[in-house]
């Protein structure tokens, strides 16, 4: 039973949870000394918040399982999961979702109250789209996006720093690009099949997904752009300019994915299984660092 718990909850998309230590990282450029005191009290709000959140999203992925029980039977994947398959009863289900939120949510608010208030309206953001925003065209992927935004200001919040603009920007662009590639995947992998499984995606065509694809990468290109020479809390020779390529590559590697591959149901997924994109992702966040601490930073004096 433990272990269909835990596939039910779908540790492997917990890493979407890894946002909320962004502003983490980026607040410690304030900090030379990188092993200080302060550096390790943040780094455990982060951790405890990272934590509430991959809690949080355990429950909204069982009541998922729990509201979609039936159409996931009809998909040809999704068959599988424990409550799709029988392995795990909906008298389980119901009991672990008690003990995450009676874990989660007190121990969110004790954190800090404006971090559990994020938490909660997380929460109910996402019980709102499984009940009824997942089938309003558009929304439902804007719903989606917003949970990743939600993400990175959890993170700012729980070790008390200003949130970024620009870092909302890019984080909203980038995740309407993921969930749009997301319904194209829907769309074109179950075909006449598909508006069982999701009746949403009988408002979606895969000409007008492409569209909003192309507008929403061509928009996070030119937002992180104008981010790398703008952003008040970047060094100022304007060096976080040279990740501009790493990012141009790693959006049209997924753009590859989409459309010649035919991927992009799962992105987490993705970035593990695709080498090159993997690769290319980890140049640009190694380019990040060396730009941000160490070659763009002045001396003290």
């Amino acid at each position: 039973m433990l272990f269909n718990l835990l596939k039910s909850m779908r540790p492997r998309q917990w890493v979407k949870n890894l946002l909320v230590f962004v502003p983490f990282a980026f607040t410690l450029r304030q900090y030379w000394q990188p092993f200080s005191p302060q550096m390790y009290a943040l780094f455990a709000l982060a951790a405890v918040a990272f934590l509430v959140f991959c809690l949080l999203a355990g429950v909204v992925y069982l009541i998922n399982d729990l509201a979609d029980v039936e159409k996931d039977r009809n998909h040809p994947t999704k068959r599988f999961r424990p409550l799709a398959s029988g392995a795990l009863n909906k008298r389980q289900a119901v009991g672990t979702i008690v003990v995450l939120l009676f874990v989660a949510i007190p121990l969110s608010f004790i954190l800090d109250l404006t971090f559990g208030l994020v938490a909660v309206f997380y929460l109910a953001l996402n019980l709102l789209y499984s009940f009824a925003l997942k089938n309003i065209v558009i929304v439902d992927v804007f719903t989606l996006a917003a949970n990743y935004v939600l993400r990175v200001l959890a993170g700012a919040v729980a070790i008390h720093v200003p949130p970024s603009a620009w870092l909302f920007v890019c984080t909203m662009l980038m995740s309407l690009f993921v969930g749009f590639a997301k319904r194209r995947h829907e769309l074109v992998l179950l075909e006449d099949n598909a508006t069982t499984h999701r009746q949403i995606l009988k408002e979606y065509t895969a000409e007008v997904l492409d569209e909003m694809i192309a507008v929403t990468t061509a928009s996070f290109v030119m937002a992180y752009s104008l981010y790398t020479f703008t952003a008040e809390n970047l060094p100022k020779n304007h060096e976080m300019m040279l990740t501009i390529p790493f990012a141009l590559y790693t959006v049209f590697r997924l753009l590859y994915l989409v459309h010649v591959k035919q991927e992009g149901g799962s992105p987490e997924e993705l970035v593990l299984r695709d080498k090159p994109l993997f690769v290319a992702i980890m140049l640009w966040g190694l380019a990040v660092v060396l730009i941000f601490y160490f070659f763009g930073r002045t001396p003290p004096v």
